[in-house]
């Protein structure tokens, strides 16, 4: 059984029903197959690192919690991230919303090898995909980060996000556009 993502559904449905029955070690590669793109979508949806590992952290709690009810209907990666969906949500509208703040988007360190312009303009365009993201309207966002980043189709970001899919498909297409239009100075 491997850990990447595309891991066969069979593989994560045994692990789903053998954490319900109590197996932590079950839960565990559970955490270590999805959590990891679990906590990017945070991030990315967020904007706030702390509050992320707390969206996926409940996330995780609800999951231990109700996988006994868990059936399989959805693939359990959609199904986590519809949980962790819904905790960044509810992080979201508990918290006011804070302004973008240039030196809030950390990026990465200079690689000694690399040209140092190469890297001031990756750290620039990476800041600017940040803050575009972060002007867009939560569901957007979301549409976008899970389709683009996470790679769920249209029919898992419905299940996810508990829209329909003509809805998902309305805000891919706005977000995408707002990006375009955010993002044009970056264009060669």
């Amino acid at each position: 059984m491997t850990d990447e993502p595309g891991a066969p559904r069979e593989g994560d449905l045994a692990l789903a029903r053998a954490a319900s029955l109590g197996d932590r070690e079950a839960f565990e590669q559970i955490v270590l197959r999805h959590g990891p793109g679990m906590l990017r979508y945070a991030r990315r949806v967020l904007s706030d690192p702390g509050d992320a590992e707390e969206a996926v952290q409940d996330a995780f709690v609800a999951a231990w919690r109700s996988l006994d009810r868990y059936r399989g209907d959805a693939a359990l990666r959609t199904w986590l991230f519809g949980l962790t969906s819904h905790k960044a949500l509810d992080i979201a509208r508990r918290r006011r919303p804070l302004p973008v703040d240039d030196g809030a988007v950390a990026s990465r360190p200079a690689d000694d090898r690399s040209d140092p312009t190469l890297h001031a303009e990756g750290s620039d365009l990476a800041r600017a995909l940040d803050e575009a993201l972060a002007s867009l309207p939560y569901r957007q966002r979301a549409c976008w980060l899970l389709a683009e980043i996470e790679g769920l189709p249209p029919r898992e970001i419905s299940e996810v996000l508990g829209m329909g899919p003509d809805v998902v498909r309305g805000q891919l297409a706005r977000a995408r556009r707002a990006l375009e239009e955010r993002m044009a100075t970056w264009r060669p």
